[in-house]
């Protein structure tokens, strides 16, 4: 993208200049880096008591495991950059780890939650699913991904996903 460090620095000034806004873009981060584990557990023990252990609660463990396994290797192997290593900006979130910032593991992550959730009930997954694109946003302004990154995690976890709806 020829202007990211223009169009970049015009948001990061807008968020940085109000800090009600830096703060939501932080706290929004973290709580969905908290909460959807936490939801994902709650899931697959609601199962687990609804079910039993049985093939429900190994499909509601394998289909996002396996999806979150064949994506890591994805990005290790693209290993694009993140882009504060390829343009002089700062961060607005935690600098993370170099490289490996297609597609995003976290917007894949919390998408497959949703997509598990929505499997088990239509209202939570759809919230839910609203919240991971907030996140993959949140990622995209905090400088952490560029656009493309999220959206490529949120259609490869909507894709996985679909698998649920197979079996």
């Amino acid at each position: 993208m020829k202007n990211y460090q223009e169009w970049y620095d015009h948001i990061a000034g807008i968020i940085k200049n109000n800090p009600l806004f830096l703060r939501l873009l932080r706290v929004f981060n973290r709580f969905m880096t908290v909460v959807m584990p936490i939801v994902y557990l709650t899931l697959l023990t609601t199962i687990y008591f609804r079910e039993g252990f049985g093939k429900q609660v190994l499909m509601y463990v394998f289909i996002p495991a396996s999806g979150f396994v064949i994506l890591s290797f994805l990005r290790k192997k693209i290993n694009a950059p993140r882009p504060y290593e390829v343009w002089e900006i700062v961060p607005l979130l935690d600098r993370d780890s170099p490289g490996q910032s297609m597609p995003s593991r976290h917007v894949f992550s919390a998408t497959i939650i949703s997509i598990a959730c929505l499997h088990a009930s239509l209202s939570v997954g759809l919230i839910l699913l609203v919240l991971s694109a907030l996140l993959g946003l949140v990622r995209v302004l905090g400088g952490v991904h560029y656009p493309k990154d999220v959206l490529v995690g949120y259609i490869c976890a909507l894709v996985w996903g679909l698998i649920f709806f197979l079996f």
